[in-house]
């Protein structure tokens, strides 16, 4: 049964009394972004705009890949003085598509990395990659690179479902590629969706079975929304009922607990050994440098913790590189107050959760800063307290939503 935490209320002490202070600093990873896609998906909401050069012109590809990497090892170095003596624990390379780049260029763009920033001597490099974009000469490119890990945007196996929602690739090119992936990296993860346009339980199945064939260490599985300001938001298509969304739900969670995957994160399945550390870092608070178009990091210092975005459309990014030297549009602080609320945001889409003693070291915090929210959440049933471990209980992991505002309420009184 969960354990209720009482506190005198002349014990509690309140966030906004407090200024930050850490006695030690999280762990700092870098995330970079490619905002290009070949094409926009109807779906997508991301930061990522349809290429326009001709990348059958090599000059013009390679002066297009030049200017764009040259820009980020720039916007790297305008960081540089905030996180100096800290090694990276991880990359990712995300967007838009970052496999519409030649091996060349993201091997530029990791040599520059390294002669920046000192690293662990067992990063993590990951690399998401559009079927459609790939070929075995590019996937070995990426790999001598220093690509670690691969995630591969499969989406579906299924050819009318990819051309419902807007996919450049074919089932056949999935299975290709996952093939290549597979033989060439130690670490692939497979992002795919369900309770896609008009799809059946038998349809979503079939996609289980497929993915599972590869015995798969990490999959991403995410359940399609209709986000604000997409195609399908402005047109959208016939989905499954929340009935049958919740029957292809259970079967995906049953399939991969019986393959022995870890739901270790809302959206997230692994092999023990096999979480993604670089998204487990967010999940946990940690620090990231986030450089290219659009891209947001969080940097903690000793007596701060800020937070940073860069100018979203791709051209503003370039012309504010060129012209001052970095493209940070906004830099904020933020406040003991919202903290709480930061942290638990993050750290409650762990299955496992978090100790107490990991909420002090990311925040500089008690766990008094949590109240009234925690004892809120525990007294419905909603959270629990085990061996100093925060975790949401299976009725919360239902609600999740809800519990994070909890503590977005508890923030602002």
């Amino acid at each position: 049964m969960a354990q209720v935490i009482q506190f005198h209320p002349r014990a509690i002490a309140t966030a906004h009394n407090k200024a930050v202070s850490l006695t030690a600093l999280p762990p700092l990873a870098l995330y970079v972004h490619v905002p290009w896609c070949v094409k926009k998906c109807p779906y997508c909401d991301f930061n990522s705009h349809e290429l326009k050069q001709d990348l059958s012109d090599l000059n013009e590809a390679k002066k297009w890949e030049s200017a764009y990497i040259d820009a980020l090892l720039r916007d790297l170095e305008s960081n540089l003085p905030d996180v100096w003596g800290r090694r990276l624990v991880s990359v990712y390379i995300g967007g838009g598509t970052p496999s519409v780049l030649s091996a060349s260029a993201i091997d530029t763009l990791l040599a520059g990395i390294r002669a920046r920033l000192p690293q662990v001597a067992d990063i993590e490099v990951t690399m998401e990659a559009n079927p459609g974009t790939l070929d075995t000469g590019k996937l070995e490119g990426f790999r001598d690179a220093g690509v670690t890990r691969l995630s591969l945007g499969v989406q579906s196996f299924n050819d009318t479902l990819l051309q419902r929602i807007g996919r450049i690739h074919n089932g056949r090119q999935a299975h290709d590629a996952l093939e290549t992936a597979y033989r060439l990296f130690d670490k692939v993860n497979l992002d795919i969706m369900f309770a896609l346009p008009q799809q059946t339980m038998a349809e979503l199945q079939a996609d289980v079975a497929a993915a599972m064939a590869y015995a798969p260490t990490h999959l991403s599985y995410y359940h399609l929304t209709l986000e604000p300001n997409t195609f399908f938001h402005r047109h959208p298509p016939i989905l499954p009922d929340d009935d049958l969304a919740l029957d292809m739900q259970e079967h995906i969670e049953a399939e991969l607990a019986h393959a022995g995957l870890h739901h270790y994160e809302v959206s997230a399945y692994a092999a023990k050994g096999h979480e993604s550390l670089h998204n487990s870092n967010y999940w946990r608070f940690g620090d990231y440098i986030g450089i290219g178009a659009g891209a947001h990091g969080k940097i903690s210092q000793h007596n701060r913790i800020f937070r940073q975005t860069r100018f979203k459309h791709p051209n503003m990014y370039l012309e504010s590189m060129q012209k001052n030297g970095h493209a940070i549009e906004s830099t904020s602080d933020i406040s003991c107050d919202d903290l709480p609320f930061e942290f638990m945001l993050n750290a409650l889409r762990l299955r496992d959760g978090a100790s107490v003693a990991e909420f002090h070291a990311a925040t500089g915090l008690t766990i008094a800063d949590l109240e009234p929210a925690l004892s809120a959440a525990q007294a419905k049933g909603l959270m629990e307290k085990q061996h100093d471990v925060l975790r949401v209980t299976d009725l919360g992991w239902r609600f999740l939503s809800d519990v994070q505002g909890m503590f977005l309420t508890g923030a602002k009184k």
